[in-house]
């Protein structure tokens, strides 16, 4: 693999910057404590919590395990297309047709109204 920095698209970037930040709050503990747990320098550390740097996935769960926590990770499969159709153009499509209903019913009832039943069983 190259030294090249890889790119990660923002919102990933943002929810592990939000990850980790959870983390510090909970543990109570000070920044250079966490580092100095979790091997790592006091200015990584930092770089990793304003987003500047994105650690590893070792290095992720090494700050968790320093901040006495456990990083659980759960997999859910991610549909980004169906027949070739973008996700995204499939739902908007889906609410202009929702849009074409109306949104109130009618107040009157135009189906056929029940009779009550007069003959009681006894």
């Amino acid at each position: 693999m190259n030294n090249q920095t890889r790119t990660v698209d923002d919102t990933s970037r943002d929810q592990l910057v939000q990850l980790l930040e959870r983390a510090r709050e909970r543990s109570g503990l000070s920044l250079r404590e966490i580092a100095r747990r979790a091997g790592t320098s006091h200015p990584t550390l930092i770089a990793y919590l304003k987003g500047r740097k994105m650690p590893s996935f070792a290095t992720v769960m090494r700050i968790l395990e320093a901040c006495g926590l456990a990083g659980d990770v759960e997999l859910s499969p991610r549909i980004r297309s169906r027949n070739g159709l973008d996700r995204g153009e499939e739902l908007e499509a889906v609410l202009r047709l929702a849009a074409e209903f109306p949104a109130r019913p009618k107040k009157t009832l135009t189906f056929p109204k029940f009779r009550r039943r007069t003959d009681q069983a006894a």
